[in-house]
């Protein structure tokens, strides 16, 4: 079996106790299951406990040879019976006890799943998407792996061990009892010790198949960039350089387990031998018969299969236990942007949006935004122009309260967004985003996402709204079509329409485009264009645009700088001031 990849234990992660005040109310909730695969494990328990004295009885049996017509039958049925109730009743355990396991599973991922959701877009820039992924697919596999092995691996042979040793304290010499629970004590023992050792290499094996994935999945995520600089060559050499790490922690790994192996064979092998020593030394003296020294072997060879894989357990407990808490661990995270104690719906009488003083920075030594204030009248357009890093996306984000301004406010019809709900705020905010990034599912599915609850005739006008009927017409499938991860099979331009149907859908009062037709052609530009104008005469726009070209007919212009207003007005109006917008204006129009 393949083990699962390194886990560290970060600093948020819950502990033990946090974990399992987190976990019981998953695991009591179908007590009625767990009640039952509780008797099914002390009921197959028990027949594997029986079997090897019914071998015992059938070689004594046929030894003296008592009724052997009668006698010998009944107890090879009776084994059979045993080892056949000893299976069934552990797959009865298994199928009775799955659903508690994987119902917990489920509610726990569904929780940290809508938990991620709930924390602020920060978290999520500084956090990278595949480490969460892996948070939460190893978290819900830890908690399977020790549901069924705590419960019906590692106590169940705890108790079995101490069953035997009671059975050959009672039924033979003191001696087999103390052989037996010496030889478990340096086999547990020698097991944890060398497994502390391995993990070092375990470690490093993992974390060198952590960064060769990881490499992979990066330069396939990038196949563009890798062939726009013929860089194949150079790819394959990078990866293989983290395949020859691997190769070696690898093999390390594999010598570290021959010692393991070899300890654990030994102690099995020397406590075997001196068991049957001890007894074959009674068979011998009289006081034990054949079937008893068969029995004892029986006895110790069951009692140490579990136990062979015990530094496997033992590994992957701890190993569990990490992910496990790691996971648990996302649910301390506090989200930084929630509702206020008493927030109230945003009620949208006019749509008029106001930035008063509002400082805003990303980190201290950085500040964006410096005591911006302007408003955005109701049913007007307004656009944003900037250089590069003036804070104009910086605008939209707050406005949609991805971040929490620093100082000062920000209000819609007087009500300020940060005493509202989210939930209000973002569903009155419609956005088509600069970068827009697709779900791999087909285009029309793509639009309804907007307003998953819109009719088709609903999905429809917002295609021909967002001039996609034509190229939607020249699709064998439509609008069937696949998109493809993020959005790669279809252009840039194809993407930002299909944003701009989508946010066209979610007839939102507030319409935000930031850079909406960067990816168009001139033509669709202009048709966009004309669209946006139709569906922005009826709500209040923001408009930041890069291509001044594409907001002469807005009714106020800004002009940011190092994140304050420098310029305002109309487009003809700044052209006349001869300043920073003249200047852009000038530059894009040079022939």
């Amino acid at each position: 079996m393949r083990p699962r990849q390194s886990s560290e234990k970060r600093p948020d992660a819950m502990n033990l106790r946090q974990s399992v005040k987190t976990l019981w109310p998953y695991l009591t909730k179908f007590k009625g299951r767990v009640f039952i695969a509780l008797m099914a494990l002390i009921g197959a328990k028990g027949a594997t406990l029986l079997m090897p004295w019914a071998l015992k009885e059938i070689i004594d049996s046929v030894d003296k040879s008592i009724n052997p017509l009668l006698v010998i039958p009944a107890l090879l049925l009776m084994y059979g019976a045993l080892r056949f109730a000893s299976v069934f009743l552990g797959e009865i355990r298994d199928a009775v006890f799955s659903r508690v396991t994987e119902h917990a599973m489920r509610d726990i991922g569904l929780k940290v799943f809508k938990h991620l959701h709930s924390l602020e877009l920060a978290f999520h820039l500084d956090r990278q998407t595949g480490g969460i992924s892996r948070d939460i697919e190893r978290g819900t596999s830890g908690l399977s792996f020790l549901m069924r092995f705590l419960m019906f691996n590692i106590v169940p042979t705890l108790f079995e061990i101490l069953t035997v040793a009671i059975i050959f304290g009672t039924l033979f010499s003191v001696w087999f009892a103390l052989i037996t629970l010496l030889a478990v004590a340096i086999y547990i023992t020698f097991t944890v010790v060398v497994t502390q050792w391995r993990n070092r290499f375990i470690r490093e094996a993992n974390a060198a198949d952590n960064q060769s994935n990881t490499r992979a999945i990066d330069s396939l995520l990038n196949y563009e960039t890798v062939k726009y600089f013929n860089n194949e060559q150079f790819e394959a050499k990078t990866y293989d350089t983290f395949l020859a790490n691997w190769e070696k922690a690898r093999l390390k790994n594999r010598m570290s387990l021959l010692a393991l192996n070899s300890g654990q064979a030994l102690i099995i092998a020397c406590a075997i031998t001196a068991l049957m020593w001890l007894g074959s030394t009674e068979v011998v003296a009289g006081t034990l018969s054949i079937g008893e020294l068969v029995m004892i072997n029986a006895y110790m060879i069951q009692l140490f299969l579990p136990l062979n894989f015990l530094g496997f357990v033992y590994r992957e407990i701890r190993r569990a236990l990490t992910d496990l808490e790691n996971m648990l661990g996302l649910l301390n995270k506090k989200p930084q942007i929630t509702d206020a104690l008493n927030a109230k719906e945003l009620n949208i009488s006019q749509g008029e949006i106001t930035f008063n003083n509002v400082n805003f920075s990303y980190d201290t030594h950085r500040p964006i935004l410096n005591n911006l204030s302007f408003s955005v009248k109701a049913g007007s357009k307004v656009a944003i122009v900037g250089a590069s890093g003036a804070g104009k996306s910086s605008l939209a984000r707050l406005l949609y309260r991805f971040y929490d301004v620093s100082a000062g406010e920000i209000s819609i019809d007087n009500q300020a967004i940060n005493s509202v709900t989210l939930n209000s705020l973002r569903k009155a905010i419609a956005i088509v985003p600069q970068d827009t990034v697709l779900f791999n599912t087909t285009i029309r599915e793509n639009i309804a996402y907007g307003r998953p609850s819109a009719s088709d005739a609903e999905i429809d006008e917002a295609i021909a709204m967002a001039h996609l009927k034509d190229f939607i017409a020249t699709l064998d499938k439509g609008d069937k079509t696949l998109v493809g991860e993020r959005g790669l099979k279809v252009s840039g331009g194809e993407k930002q329409r299909i944003a701009i149907a989508r946010a066209i859908l979610k007839k939102s009062p507030i319409l935000i485009f930031d850079e909406a037709t960067s990816a168009l052609d001139s033509h669709s530009e202009q048709a966009i264009l004309a669209a946006m104008r139709e569906v922005a005469s009826n709500h209040t726009s923001v408009v930041i645009a890069h291509r001044l070209s594409t907001i002469t007919d807005a009714d106020t212009i800004i002009v940011l700088k190092a994140g304050k207003i420098i310029e305002q007005g109309k487009h003809d109006e700044l052209l006349t001031l001869a300043g920073e917008y003249a200047r852009m204006w000038e530059l894009q129009h040079k022939k």
